[in-house]
């Protein structure tokens, strides 16, 4: 029997496209002579719908178009599909009004429905918000054909699959779908996923999915999302493991794919078919090389999948010469086209002029257009209009955070005028640090790098430059600068970045203690600089852009710290 993984890239909300989606997967997959085809967790709406899920017109809308759906699935094909779905029993128990669910469409009907057991709630995390858990394991029967003995087929939704003790070492629920499912004697199971990425989740997902079908002795197809939904990027990477723990078959990352495997029950095997329409993934699609290749194709699809779902084909930002601004613009490049990328450089008189070279090395090198708009003439205005008030006063930030808050204003001006997306391009240490400015640097819709340390910026740089030059060397090696006062570094303010991101990693990603990180060799003055302005700056991180999550600890929906408060 042929069981397809239909790797889609939903849009939240767009019920009637998401089903269109659905329903071309389907038909390939019929082509191939597929009996069943699996789709993400909540592929009718896609995840996460948040509070769209509060409305009840959202979900009558839901149930109509897998119904239209259903009586379009090709009738030989039985296909799985992701949806929120009414829960029955919410006011007579007191539950919630929801379950996340799989529908089996087959023969033109919706013959069952599935609840998902495990309901994550940490991190980015907020099914039990909700959702009502499913209070049973989830298995249904399927006839490969007519004439042959049928299979006996479990279902899991993403979480459900990562409460295994064995793995994990603890486990975060009462109960173990997968362990459930093993018992019940199902041939084979499947799981319908939407999982973000981060930096090496992949190889997490594949030695979980792996450990899983070797300890239970059972074939797991993983189905997963792909695509970018805000702040979230989704990377697929969807796999086919037999039930000796071996890889047979994976779907590219960061695309949409489908990929097909050949189920046999006896002796129970799992094998690539061959033969295939185009359309199918024929080999194990490769792991990425290096982080630095994985992160660049997430934030590329991120940003591309941002602008394109916001209904904006063109980006705008700006380039000060200098090492984040120029991985922002070659990111933008690389999602949307280098004729759909303005550059604008904005030079004051305290901008050195390699920093306007540079720029200008680099709009060549990426072949996007530029402008170049000085900003002197707005600063003497402004200090003009401000001059009483400012009388007797020495210069400082509030006069360095104008030049920023001028660029903002002239690049929101740009962006509302020509309909283009602003993106910001403040890394994840400066918004730690609050080494930003509001309504200046922070401007735009999307903080494309907000989750990439400083470090790793250098390393992206660098990384793309591996066969030719992008990014101009001299942006890579000169000392970071905002160019705001005369002969202003970061390090005039900041610890050393390499110091700077260990002990930001070490606070946000491990929860670590001042002491913890004495005792770590980190000095006392360092340390307190640090935790400092990491708390301080939780009121500018509230009000910007949303960002680009890639590692498991990002300032987003998953880091929730109070703004007025002495910690």
């Amino acid at each position: 029997m042929k069981i397809a993984i239909a790797q889609l890239n939903p849009t939240i909300g767009d019920l009637t496209g998401n089903a269109e989606r659905i329903l071309v997967a389907a038909e390939e997959a019929a082509i191939a002579n597929v009996r069943l085809l699996l789709t993400p967790e909540l592929s009718l709406c896609g995840y996460p719908p948040r509070d769209l899920l509060l409305h009840a017109d959202f979900i009558d809308r839901m149930q109509a178009q897998l119904t239209t759906l259903a009586a379009k699935i090709p009738p030989t094909l039985a296909v799985l599909v992701g949806l929120a779905t009414p829960n029955p029993e919410a006011i007579a128990k007191g539950e919630k009004a929801l379950h996340n669910s799989i529908a089996l469409i087959d023969q033109g009907k919706v013959q069952h429905i599935f609840h998902k057991q495990l309901l994550p709630t940490y991190d980015v995390f907020d099914e039990d918000r909700y959702f009502e858990p499913g209070k049973q394991s989830n298995w249904f029967f399927l006839h490969p054909s007519p004439t042959v003995a049928p299979l006996k087929i479990g279902v899991t939704i993403c979480e459900d699959l990562w409460n295994d003790q064995a793995f994990w070492g603890k486990r975060q629920y009462e109960i173990n779908p997968l362990e459930q499912l093993a018992e019940a004697g199902v041939d084979l199971i499947v799981n319908l996923s939407a999982s973000p990425y981060t930096v090496g989740k992949q190889r997490l997902r594949e030695g979980m999915l792996h450990h899983g079908a070797q300890r239970y002795r059972t074939p797991i197809l993983y189905a997963n999302q792909v695509g970018g939904n805000d702040d979230l990027i989704f990377d697929g990477g969807s796999v086919a493991f037999d039930r000796e723990g071996q890889l047979v078959g994976r779907s590219p990352s960061f695309q949409e794919s489908l990929l097909a495997v050949e189920f046999s029950p006896d002796p129970q095997t799992l094998s690539l078919p061959q033969g295939l329409p185009a359309a199918f993934q024929q080999t194990i699609s490769p792991e990425y090389d290096a982080d630095e290749a994985e992160i660049f194709a997430a934030l590329v699809l991120g940003l591309r999948d941002y602008a394109r779902k916001c209904g904006f084909s063109k980006i705008v930002l700006g380039l000060s010469g200098g090492i984040d601004s120029a991985l922002v613009a070659a990111i933008a490049v690389a999602a949307v086209g280098a004729e759909n990328v303005l550059g604008v450089l904005m030079p004051s008189p305290y901008s050195s002029e390699h920093s306007l070279s540079d720029a200008i090395a680099l709009v060549e090198n990426l072949q996007i257009r530029h402008e170049i708009i000085p900003i002197e003439p707005a600063m003497q205005a402004f200090e003009t209009m401000l001059g009483d008030l400012f009388a007797g006063t020495e210069f400082g930030v509030a006069e360095e955070n104008l030049q920023s808050r001028i660029r903002g204003n002239l690049l929101m001006a740009i962006a509302n005028k020509f309909g283009y997306l602003l993106v910001s391009t403040g890394n994840k240490s400066e918004m730690a640090v609050g080494y930003c400015t509001l309504y200046g640097d922070m401007n735009g819709g999307l903080a494309v790098i907000a989750d990439v340390p400083k470090m790793r910026v250098f390393s992206l740089c660098k990384w793309l430059n591996r066969d030719r030059e992008l990014i101009p060397p001299a942006i890579i090696t000169k000392p970071p600068s905002a160019e705001l006062r005369p002969d202003q570094l970061d390090q005039d303010s900041l610890p050393p970045y390499p110091v700077l991101d260990e002990i930001l990693k070490r606070v946000i990603h491990r929860n670590q203690s001042a002491p913890e990180l004495h005792a770590a060799g980190y000095d006392h003055d360092t340390v307190a600089q640090v935790l400092k302005l990491l708390h301080r700056a939780e009121f500018k991180r509230r009000q910007a852009a949303p960002g680009l999550k890639i590692t498991d600890r990002a300032f987003g929906t998953g880091w929730r710290m109070p703004i007025a408060c002495r910690w």
